[in-house]
């Protein structure tokens, strides 16, 4: 066994590195993505004749190193943006709605500009169809809804569904 391993190390190196690029590709946290640098260090040891206790050693240092040191810098360059800058369901939130089908705490419908969400409201009356309302926050799919507004809603007449 050993001795296939030093002859044929590049093929487990390039294994492991290609076993880690497809878990980094499912999770996606920018951990295994460094850990497969440090079997490309290992790999390149073995190219140089290194002998295997020192190709695990260049894996676990160069993981290592990468995983504390670029991790944190990657991450914070990918969160780098205006505060003010929202996600696409972030904009809705304090939108007018009109309301498709009577909104209670469980159910409901409301079309916010030309989209149709499922709508809910935290706690109070029921809310008649017609009425407009205020989104003030989203929960999945769902739109959480204020009471109505002070005036009915303009636009196209609303329908049950």
């Amino acid at each position: 066994m050993m001795e296939w391993i030093n002859d044929f190390g590049w093929i487990l190196w390039l294994t492991v590195f290609l076993l880690l690029a497809v878990a980094e590709m499912l999770t996606l946290n920018l951990y295994f993505i460094l850990m497969s640098v440090g079997a490309l260090a290992a790999l390149v040891g073995f190219l140089f004749h290194a002998p295997l206790w020192l190709q695990i050693i260049l894996f676990a240092v160069v993981a290592l190193a990468t995983t504390v040191l670029i991790r944190p810098l990657a991450l914070a360059h990918l969160r780098r943006g205006p505060a003010d800058q929202l996600s696409n369901i972030d904009r809705l939130i304090g939108h007018q709605a009109v309301v498709l089908e009577t909104v209670g705490t469980n159910t409901g419908l409301v079309k916010i500009g030309g989209d149709v969400w499922t709508a809910r409201i935290r706690s109070g009356a029921d809310i008649p169809v017609g009425a407009g309302v205020e989104v003030s926050a989203i929960e999945g799919a769902t739109a959480i809804i204020s009471a109505p507004s002070t005036h009915k809603a303009s636009g196209t007449p609303a329908t049950t569904a």
